[in-house]
């Protein structure tokens, strides 16, 4: 290949001198035109010249398209980690019917979940023996050969769930013996061979969910494996639960079958009422920590039975889809348990929290009773709760802060969000997260004054705030966190985060602030500040000239900025300026702002600058300075930007340079003096590009098959299909003779 590249460029060289005597030959790529008089041996030399530079281009393409050269991916993409040693390749959603014959043999996951892949053949993943985690979920397997997984002897997480798999055979799961978790929840699984789990010497959690297995017989097999922790069994038409259908005829178990079982799912099962549970001895399940009984279909006076079998090991219980009146029934003898430390009663369709409904439930920690119908609350719902750390009431329809919340002195954590909340009261408890989000509060005023004192994380998005008034957060000294995304904030005065002294994150995007509204008086008090989105607003400035006051030059400590996607017609402009006195920005985002151009000394304040995304503008051409002052730049997105040519990349300003992302741009050549200058280039997404097949590139496409052939540490991602754009040809084949003559 390298061969057909130099001959390229020394024919092209030599056409290039006859071409000013070859005037009437014109050639744009591939096109000539017709030869309408009579040639001179010279320019017949020079015709034949041309017509030599097209076979070897021809030539040059059949030798670059093909597929089976390096590691560049066709369909899929490497993200995250860019070295061999934790590579994830990702390939869902790309309609794939097959798996990819691509992928890199050093992949540790792979990802090819929501695709139509129908059968899993036997060297499918021959050759990937570094991997250690694979999806395959959501497709439309009906069928995985014996032994297609063998060659997979590290793969620690294998997820089958969401396909047509009807058998399980004995040797469908042979070589995994390092596998861990297995998922293969809401299949068609009917059938499971005696020998199918014989291998799976380290499985540790089993998803079946959602099969037709109906008895229990057809899950011995899974009870063989001493170390199994986590048993997902839920809704496979179960109706009894019996030590006897678990039988040790032929496999020689003792009745304790499952001694390291923690986990249990046997929401859904049963119909009408019809589910039985039949454990002789209680030691059977004594290692038994969390149940879920969800929906079950079974009497209360058998959920009775279950419970009080378990009240020497059970710490976390749920017990949703029951309905209220056998929540109610049940709460006596489930908060006897006395080492119940977690309960959730979800979706229950509960209206009212009784002063007795949880009175025995002194042992709680965390508490979860979102999504039901509570309108309020009894004051002393939960004043038995000394050890209550964590209560979820979200998704509810309470429209104040509940008082009985304010009598759990223990509580760290409180979510409220998605209720109907319009007013707030002061808070005295020491909570460290409140969730208010997706509530109807109109105001701040006054509401934090002297309290919460040692709160870091605050959740306010999702309301109707409109202002932020100064002193709104001067006592929340401890707060780290600040959620105000998608209010109708339009104006923040002057001090509003006074007394903010330990804010790391601010989240303020989906808000009406223009840039008048941001302003450096603004962020007065919260110095300390590392992140901060304003994206989703209304900032426009007309021209990037400077500005007397750039907005965040009383922020020292900002490390990540994102103010993408102003509306409603875009940013237009950064003022050269914009990003003075931030010295340690490492991440900055100005996606899709509708910029045309930016001021060659846009980051001279940020020589720190590690990841910049700048896509989704309009630039066609981009400074050959704008990158000077920040040589440290490792991730670049440039997607969708419009641009024409890269060449203003070339240069040694960006050697540190690893991460490129150019994908669906107007360029149509990657020039090597681009690339070359890229030195520390690690992962390159051309997505979506379509090249001309001509000498111009074939230097490229060589580099592409040559460097990721011997460097694995470089995973390139090129387009799905590269599309070779080549005009009709239309013209004379002409060989030369000595005599000067012609012949066609």
């Amino acid at each position: 290949f390298l061969r057909c590249s130099i001959i390229c460029y020394i024919l092209q060289s030599k056409a290039a001198i006859t071409e000013g005597v070859c005037g009437d030959v014109k050639m744009s790529g591939f096109c000539t035109k017709q030869i309408s008089k009579p040639m001179t041996n010279f320019q017949n030399a020079a015709l034949a010249m041309r017509i030599l530079i097209f076979l070897c281009t021809l030539i040059c393409c059949w030798i670059l398209v093909n597929p089976l050269s390096g590691y560049s991916l066709k369909k899929c993409t490497v993200r995250e980690s860019l070295n061999d040693t934790n590579m994830k390749v990702i390939c869902g959603k790309k309609n794939l019917q097959t798996i990819p014959e691509d992928v890199p043999r050093k992949v540790r996951s792979l990802d090819l979940s929501i695709n139509n892949i129908v059968v899993i053949k036997t060297f499918d993943f021959k050759d990937l023996s570094a991997l250690q985690s694979l999806n395959t979920s959501c497709n439309r397997m009906s069928h995985v050969d014996d032994g297609a997984f063998s060659d997979l002897v590290v793969l620690q997480e294998l997820n089958l769930a969401n396909n047509r798999l009807n058998t399980l055979s004995d040797h469908l799961f042979q070589g995994l013996g390092n596998l861990s978790v297995l998922r293969l929840d809401y299949n068609h699984i009917k059938i499971i061979s005696s020998f199918t789990f014989q291998n799976l010497s380290s499985l540790n959690v089993l998803n079946l969910p959602g099969n037709q297995l109906n008895v229990l017989k057809k899950v011995q097999t899974i009870l063989l494996f001493t170390h199994l922790q986590e048993l997902y069994i839920a809704s496979n038409g179960f109706t009894f639960f019996q030590s006897q259908d678990i039988s040790n005829k032929i496999f020689k178990i003792t009745a304790d079958v499952l001694p390291k079982l923690h986990y249990l799912n046997l929401s859904d099962s049963g119909q009408n009422g019809s589910m039985t549970w039949d454990v002789p001895d209680r030691y059977f399940l004594s290692h038994m920590k969390s149940l879920n009984l969800s929906g079950v279909h079974m009497s209360l006076k058998e959920m009775s039975v279950v419970l009080q079998s378990l009240n020497s090991s059970l710490t976390s219980l749920i017990l949703s889809h029951l309905g209220e009146d056998r929540i109610s029934a049940l709460s006596n003898i489930d908060c006897h348990i006395a080492t119940l430390t977690t309960l959730s009663l979800r979706y229950n369709n509960m209206s009212f929290v009784s002063e007795g409904l949880l009175k025995s439930c002194t042992y709680l920690i965390k508490l979860d009773i979102s999504h039901n119908a509570l309108t309020h609350l009894s004051h002393q719902s939960f004043s038995s709760m000394k050890q209550l750390t964590t209560l979820d009431l979200s998704n509810n329809m309470i429209s104040s802060v509940p008082n009985a919340t304010h009598n759990i002195q223990s509580l760290t954590i409180l979510d409220l969000r998605y209720n109907t909340i319009n007013k707030l009261d002061s808070f005295d408890f020491d909570l460290k997260l409140l969730d208010l989000g997706r509530n109807s509060i109109p105001s701040l005023r006054y509401v934090f004054k002297n309290c919460l004192q040692k709160l870091e994380n605050l959740q306010l998005g999702g309301n109707m705030l409109r202002s932020i008034h100064k002193g709104d957060f001067e006592s929340l000294q401890s707060l780290k966190t600040l959620i105000l995304f998608d209010n109708q904030i339009d104006t923040v005065e002057d001090g509003a985060f006074q007394g903010l002294v330990n804010l790391k994150m601010l989240h303020s995007e989906l808000n009406r602030l223009s840039k008048i509204n941001i302003r450096a008086t603004m962020f007065r008090g919260c110095s300390a500040l590392e992140k901060l989105d304003l994206s989703w607003n209304r900032m426009k400035y007309l021209h990037y000239g400077e500005l007397k006051s750039p907005p965040f030059s009383l922020l020292p400590s900002l490390k990540i900025l994102i103010i993408s996607s102003q509306h409603p017609f875009g940013m237009l402009n950064i003022p050269a300026n914009f990003l003075k006195d931030l010295k340690y920005l490492l991440a900055f985002s100005a996606r899709s702002l509708n910029i045309k151009s930016f001021h060659p000394n846009t980051f001279i304040y940020t020589p720190q600058l590690w990841s910049l995304d700048i896509s989704l503008n309009e630039f066609t051409a981009l400074s050959t300075e704008l990158f000077h002052p920040i040589p440290r730049l490792n991730r670049l997105d440039l997607s969708k930007a419009q641009l024409q040519s890269l060449d203003f990349l070339i240069g040694d300003k960006l050697t540190q340079l690893s991460y490129l992302q150019v994908r669906k741009n107007d360029f149509t050549v990657v020039s090597d003096t681009m690339i070359r200058s890229l030195t520390a280039l690690v992962y390159l997404d051309l997505q979506d590009k379509t090249f001309t097949c001509d000498c111009s590139n074939a230097w490229f496409i060589q580099w592409v098959t040559t460097e990721t052939k011997h460097r694995l540490l470089m995973p390139m991602t090129l387009p799905a299909t590269i599309r070779w754009s080549t005009p009709t040809i239309s013209f004379r084949l002409i060989s030369m003779t000595q005599s000067g003559g012609t012949s066609v």
